[in-house]
């Protein structure tokens, strides 16, 4: 009974959130987590869904496919940014005249936010991954297409409507300074619905130094409502923040209002990569693939390794040990004395002497005595 009246109040939360339509109510883990969106926001279970893993070995080079051009992005103007948090990440709106050329619309800039993961092992946050490998954190500049649709709303729905740069970020030693003049007012915005003014900067100073190096795809919000809606570029040089500021991020902020008794916090803001279901990623050069091994697979190879060593040195030490007896025998060969004659051919000799002398004294004798003439 009490299993019944746990599945029917479960099924009404779930209700009241549909009924409701507000996006505030999701999650990425518990009752509305990621595995329960598609019950709620049917899109979520489409054929074109983002996040994707970039497998390089499968991306089509396009030539066509020029350098982005960020447009404004260097003159942020003297109004300040307003930084918020909205419970799910933290986010940054931006000034309608910056945008981005080289696509095949113009679109304006939106906002940009971010996506990081707990600092507990390996290095996870990334929305999307690239041969399988995820990064720290992601940035995501969110831009509308202004030459077909008049506003978010409307754009936001639309094939093509929306177009976002993803930046796959990782840490190093220094701090970057740049993404500093966000993460230095994080502590402003601790809880869920808190927002602070912030001075303005060069939101260029954000991106890669290499924007002629990209992905590009057609997918979807990585939030509900998960509209298929956005054309994807993935840059494939990162960018460097540094330890302190990746654990800033991971750590100052919660998910929950500052009215709540146990707050929680922010982190693991990611979904999981989505199936790409027969689309083509296109990339603006040719990647250079590189061989990915697991822990096993690299095990194996050096235990591979060792043994081969192992083997080479017994065939070496035994080729060694064969040409030094090959040559002891030689030399001993060269240095034998000369052979001695038998003891009977030594005997036979000194008889034969013996009777050569024998006779030759005889012969004198009877010289001696033939008479005189």
């Amino acid at each position: 009974m009490d299993h019944i009246w746990t599945t029917l109040a479960f099924s009404f939360v779930l209700k009241c959130v549909e009924c409701s339509g507000s996006a505030t109510k999701w999650t990425y883990t518990g009752a509305v987590g990621q595995p329960e969106w598609i019950e709620f926001f049917p899109e979520c279970g489409g054929f074109n869904q983002s996040p994707v893993n970039v497998d390089t070995s499968q991306t089509l080079h396009d030539p066509t496919l020029i350098p982005v051009q960020p447009m404004g992005y260097n003159q942020p103007g003297r109004r300040p940014f307003i930084l918020s948090n909205n419970g799910h990440t933290v986010q940054m709106t931006l000034p309608h005249w910056m945008g981005v050329g080289g696509l095949p619309s113009h679109y304006s800039a939106v906002q940009l936010h971010l996506h990081w993961g707990n600092g507990v092992g390996i290095a996870t946050g990334s929305e999307h991954t690239i041969n399988g490998q995820s990064t720290s954190a992601e940035l995501h500049i969110v831009h509308y297409n202004t030459e077909v649709y008049a506003n978010l709303s409307e754009a936001m729905m639309q094939k093509n409507g929306l177009a976002v740069l993803g930046i796959l970020i990782e840490t190093g030693e220094e701090v970057n300074q740049a993404y500093g003049s966000i993460f230095n007012y994080l502590g402003r915005i601790r809880y869920a619905g808190q927002k602070v003014a912030i001075p303005s900067f060069d939101l260029q100073s954000l991106l890669p130094e290499n924007l002629s190096q990209y992905f590009r795809y057609n997918g979807s919000l990585t939030t509900p409502p998960c509209h298929e809606s956005v054309l994807w570029t993935i840059f494939n040089e990162r960018v460097k923040i540094s330890h302190s500021q990746l654990l800033k991020l991971e750590t100052v902020l919660y998910s929950s209002k500052a009215e709540e008794e146990e707050p929680t916090i922010l982190q693991d803001n990611y979904r999981a990569t989505q199936p790409l279901n027969h689309r083509t990623v296109l990339s603006s050069f040719i990647p250079v693939s590189v061989q990915i091994y697991t822990a096993g697979e690299i095990a194996a190879i050096v235990i591979g390794s060792l043994f081969g060593c192992i083997g080479l040195a017994v065939i070496i030490w035994f080729i060694v040990k064969t040409i030094r007896l090959t040559s002891s025998w030689d030399v001993l060969q060269s240095i034998q004395p000369a052979p001695q004659p038998r003891m009977q051919d030594a005997n036979e000799h000194k008889q034969d002497t013996d009777l050569k002398m024998t006779s030759n004294q005889e012969k004198t004798k009877d010289t001696e005595h033939q008479p005189e003439t």
